[in-house]
């Protein structure tokens, strides 16, 4: 390792220990679920380092689990991760001229590292590519560490997992209570939760996902200009 880069991985891994924190906690679950449900530690490891998207992660062990369906399995992934699209457009200066970092910098780009990258300044004298760089790795390896971990420790010790299904279920109520405590109108939950019961009364539990979705893109871009006075106002 050169110079240069000690110099860039010493300044961005102080930057990335809330991550740290927050990823070993979920990784340890997701890799405790995973072999609660047959899987050995190898799959969380493996999915953590191909993959590398929490909440998508998490639908994958249903997704195992059930019957081969790409296309669904695709417009699902799709329609988790599409936030990614914005990402990648705000950081398209930030990241530009970082030369063959580019490619992982890309595909590193989860939430958190967003939220890293696209905020801080880098400091004076340190590599802005290679600083990128490592704090993508660091927060992949936070989360592939943790996730290996809760693998390793659900097949070792004798760890309860009864309800342990249900963390999904409670990481994404706990992402709508947040939006919904920082936003001051809340037109689009409202949507999102309507849309949501309609589909699983139509569709059934075991299908409603995906047109739930599809609902929801529609009823925002067909309601895009209301919303956005709304929020004006």
């Amino acid at each position: 390792m050169t110079d240069t880069q000690k110099q860039a991985l010493k300044a961005a891994f102080p930057q990335t220990v809330p991550v740290l924190t927050g990823f070993l906690f979920l990784g340890m679950a997701y890799g405790i679920y995973m072999q609660s449900m047959g899987f050995s530690f190898l799959y969380p490891l493996c999915m953590s380092l191909a993959i590398f998207g929490g909440s998508l992660e998490f639908v994958t062990v249903d997704l195992l689990l059930s019957r081969f369906a790409p296309l669904q399995t695709l417009l699902m992934a799709l329609m988790i991760q599409a936030r990614h699209f914005f990402y990648g457009l705000a950081m398209l200066d930030k990241y530009r001229g970082t030369g063959k970092k580019k490619n992982y910098l890309i595909f590193g780009l989860c939430d958190e590292t967003f939220s890293l990258n696209c905020s801080v300044d880098v400091p004076e004298g340190i590599d802005r590519g290679w600083y990128y760089f490592f704090v993508t790795l660091l927060d992949q390896l936070y989360w592939v560490s943790g996730a290996t971990l809760g693998g390793l420790l659900g097949s070792l010790l004798p760890v309860n997992t009864e309800g342990l299904d249900f963390v999904l279920t409670a990481m994404f109520v706990v992402i709508f209570l947040e939006n919904w405590l920082k936003a001051k109108k809340h037109t689009t939950h409202l949507l999102g939760g309507a849309a949501s019961l309609l589909c699983l009364y139509v569709f059934g539990a075991d299908s409603f996902l995906i047109p739930t979705m599809l609902l929801i893109l529609l009823l925002l871009t067909l309601l895009r200009k209301p919303i956005e006075r709304g929020s004006e106002e």
